[in-house]
């Protein structure tokens, strides 16, 4: 009896203890963003690395790949051939070879480039001028069904007319229909990105829901993508002004949850008796009011004690140029990008919110060209300017804070296994396809990848591809929104290039696992040596 006395007196010494930490966290923490100037990368192995994380194994080691074929010898032959002539500014003729040795995408048939935008309802199909005027008289005398009828038909048959998904999408929010409404505006805004006035409907749309970030990217997009608009600097203040006011909003959701965590810590340590409980939980939301580049410094600094990285200096300097380069296009310059590689052969990469990127060496043994990698890293890294995985740190960390009893628990486990919506994907799948194309790449590297998978999948499909949506379906996605969309595919491979790289990760990965199996073989020598 005494005992259990005593433990409550502890527990809630604990509570007041902890009540009055968060509050003193909680009034010195600043809602400014800071933004980092020249965003630097650190790639080092630590000294002292421990294998708490299980790593995955590889279903072929580097020495059982497959030779390549004739064919695909000398359909590499005239990838390369292309990449010079695209370097040296030879595009028309590039683009020839580049049509030679790609084949055309099997699930597009019948999919063609997006007609011309609209703005003029008199160069509306009489049809359309019909489904139009049906609609005018339908807002006038205010009946919800003469309104929305007419409006669906036209969008759905002139997708092209900017107006009449502007209509549309108003007339769904007035009738209640929000979500709806961001769901015509998105699917309008991803066939037409350069109509300002569309964007703009949308942009506005978002932040009415209060889904700032979105808002905010919505914005970027524009402005990245149309810089010599009027309207470009415009859409980049918006972009800045939705960001803070997300910012805000996770700060208030942190702060909202910051007694609940305390909570869960205090009934974890009365459940247990072990102060690892209310610690964890306590460091969690100090990590958590540290905003997303506090999340994502603090995991990777975890991280990087439980994993080796490849410290050679070429194979880092690859990687970080392609990941800086996308970065940049993606717009959210307040984080610290950061791009590691890990020597496992196994096809896989991770994402932590505040841009620190992990990547397995079998990500750059499975992709065929430098256009297929930074396909890879610019889904990971539309993870991270998406806040996908701060949103689910945010929305999800007392569940967390339960979790850390269990080995690889907490934020970190979170972090490391985290299941995105199938939404999330997509979003990640058309942002990096974006930013593929933008950066002068063969806007099919993802999608080239996914073939790689899909061919390579049988009984279990690669690690990262466990956890997205299937092969196939992720093909016919990928190629549907290149072809609708009119992206460039027959643009800089880099295959050249990225075989060099490849060469050398081959021989890191053989290295290091040569390595390990030594060092397992010493303990094992010592093991014996002590037990007789």
């Amino acid at each position: 009896m005494k005992r259990q006395w005593k433990s409550l007196i502890l527990a809630f010494n604990w509570v007041l203890l902890s009540l009055g930490t968060s509050v003193l966290i909680i009034l010195t923490q600043s809602p400014q963003i800071t933004i980092a100037e020249q965003p630097a990368v650190i790639i080092k192995t630590p000294e002292k690395e421990t294998t708490d994380i299980k790593k995955p194994e590889s279903d072929t080691t580097a020495e059982e790949e497959a030779k390549p074929t004739p064919e695909e010898i000398a359909r590499q032959e005239k990838l390369m051939e292309a990449d010079k002539l695209y370097q040296a500014g030879n595009i028309a003729q590039a683009e020839t070879i580049y049509r030679q040795a790609k084949q055309a995408f099997t699930n597009t048939s019948e999919i063609k480039p997006a007609n011309t935008a609209i703005v003029d309802p008199a160069k509306l199909p009489p049809a359309g001028q019909v489904y139009w005027r049906e609609a005018q008289a339908g807002i006038i005398s205010n009946l919800k069904t003469r309104t929305l009828v007419p409006l669906e038909l036209l969008v759905e048959k002139y997708p092209e007319f900017i107006p009449g998904n502007i209509k549309y999408a108003e007339a769904l929010k007035k009738y209640g229909q929000n979500e709806k409404a961001l769901e015509v505006l998105e699917k309008a805004t991803s066939l037409y990105p350069n109509q300002a006035e569309l964007v703009q409907v949308r942009v506005d749309a978002l932040a009415d829901e209060k889904k700032w970030m979105q808002a905010s990217l919505a914005a970027r997009q524009f402005a990245l993508l149309n810089p010599e608009h009027p309207q470009a600097k415009e859409f980049s203040q918006q972009a800045d002004e939705k960001l803070k006011k997300y910012t805000s909003y996770i700060r208030r959701e942190t702060r909202g949850n910051a007694i609940a965590n305390i909570i869960t810590g205090v009934v974890g340590y009365a459940a247990t008796g072990s102060l690892l409980g209310p610690f964890s939980a306590l460091d969690s939301t100090m990590m958590l009011l540290k905003g997303e580049e506090g999340v994502g410094r603090s995991v990777a600094k975890q991280a990087k004690k439980q994993l080796k990285l490849i410290e050679d200096k070429e194979v880092n300097t690859y990687i970080n140029d392609i990941g800086q380069k996308l970065a940049k296009i993606a717009g959210r310059n307040e984080f610290e990008y950061e791009f590691f590689v890990i020597p496992e052969e196994s096809l896989n990469a991770f994402a932590l919110p505040g841009g620190k990127i992990f990547i397995n060496a079998g990500a750059i043994l499975k992709t065929n060209s430098e256009a297929e990698i930074a396909g890879l890293i610019g889904h990971e890294l539309s993870h991270t300017v998406l806040s996908h995985g701060f949103q689910l740190v945010t929305q999800a960390n007392l569940i967390s804070n339960v979790t850390q009893y269990i080995p690889l628990g907490g934020t970190v486990g979170r972090i490391l296994t985290f299941d995105y919506s199938r939404d999330m994907e997509r979003q990640a799948d058309r942002l990096g396809t974006r930013l593929l194309t933008a950066g002068g790449y063969a806007a099919d590297g993802l999608r080239n990848l996914m073939v790689t998978m899909k061919n390579e999948q049988k009984n279990t499909p690669p690690v990262w591809l466990s956890t997205h949506p299937g092969g196939g379906e992720r093909v016919r996605y990928l190629e549907t929104l290149i072809t609708t969309n009119g992206y460039n595919r027959y643009a800089y491979e880099g295959v050249a290039s990225h075989q060099k790289i490849k060469d050398k990760v081959k021989q890191i990965v053989k290295e290091t696992k040569d390595k390990d199996k030594k060092e397992d073989n010493k303990k094992e020598e010592k093991n014996t040596v002590l037990t007789n």
